[in-house]
């Protein structure tokens, strides 16, 4: 059974596919019933807007359809295994989207379940979401040869970690600037240089430095709502203040730098008005993208499924 966990357990060509299936997707819009028939089951144990809408309106558009399920409503690992729920909703649906904590529960989800699981995003990696970035990177820029993506702030979570992956699997270069202890890990580091070398990830503590070459600019948010006490937020926003976009640091970059943000923006604190509304800002553009590289991987996937 395949899965979408993870950008690493797919070969480069493959994911190639899928995005070049998105800009199609993108190009034609409108309705089809290439999912007639099927049921997206949909485990969510995070909040959500842009990964719950974009992959319901996905399946709407593709004739499918898609049923939310809240973890607490279905006592995910408590009032029932999670080997179980995978197992039960194999019987019901075509396929699983789950947004959930710990990676390992979804890995455990997908060695249960009968149907494709789709990784919606852990707080390890957030695959969907580096592939809607590859495909905004793509749709601006035409190619990811020679490419450098510039990642300011906290990134040793999930997105910064997909962006590594997608970093070492399309082709292009991952600059990482961000303080002491808030810096991606080493075994993901080397993970990535497994398969691309060396050059595919560069550190650069200075945020202006780091951005001096870069074709886009990316940031996420430092403090996510609910895992954060307030001592610990304090610290945070103390580190990373130097590490904020803002027009300071767009006025250090080319000037054909885009900026990227997956969203829910913070303003004021990583990433201020002025640039996520500006004329670089592609945050819209990338949070559309979303929708497309679901109906690509929906396809992919369910459409084989029985």
């Amino acid at each position: 059974m395949r899965h979408f966990l993870g950008l690493m357990d797919w070969s480069s060509a493959a994911l190639r596919d899928l995005l070049e299936r998105a800009v199609v997707l993108k190009q034609r819009r409108g309705d089809s019933p290439w999912l007639q028939g099927k049921t997206l089951a949909m485990i969510f144990e995070r909040p959500s807007l842009r990964t719950r809408v974009s992959f319901e309106v996905a399946m709407q558009q593709l004739g499918g359809r898609s049923l939310y399920l809240k973890s607490d409503e279905i006592g995910w690992g408590e009032r029932e295994s999670i080997a179980d729920i995978a197992s039960v909703l194999g019987v019901y649906a075509h396929g699983i989207v789950a947004r959930i904590n710990d990676y390992s529960n979804l890995v455990q989800m997908a060695q249960s379940s009968p149907i494709p699981v789709i990784n919606g995003l852990t707080q390890y990696n957030h695959p969907c979401q580096a592939m809607a970035d590859a495909m905004t990177l793509y749709e601006q820029f035409g190619q990811f040869n020679g490419l450098k993506l510039a990642y300011l702030g906290r990134s040793n979570q999930d997105v910064a970690r997909s962006l590594l992956f997608a970093a070492a699997k399309f082709g292009f270069q991952l600059i990482i600037s961000s303080p002491p202890g808030y810096a991606l890990d080493e075994e993901s580091l080397a993970q990535a240089r497994s398969i691309a070398g060396e050059p595919v990830v560069q550190r650069i503590d200075d945020p202006a430095a780091a951005v001096r070459s870069a074709d886009a600019i990316y940031t996420d948010v430092w403090i996510s709502t609910g895992t954060t006490g307030a001592i610990e937020a304090g610290y945070r926003v103390q580190a990373l203040a130097p590490y904020q976009v803002n027009s300071a640091i767009l006025a250090a970059a080319p000037r054909h730098a885009i900026v990227m943000h997956c969203m829910p923006a913070h303003r004021g604190q990583e990433i201020t008005d002025v640039v996520a509304d500006g004329k670089q800002s592609r945050l819209l553009q990338q949070a559309e993208n979303r929708l497309h590289i679901h109906k690509a991987i929906l396809l992919d996937l369910l459409s084989s499924a029985s």
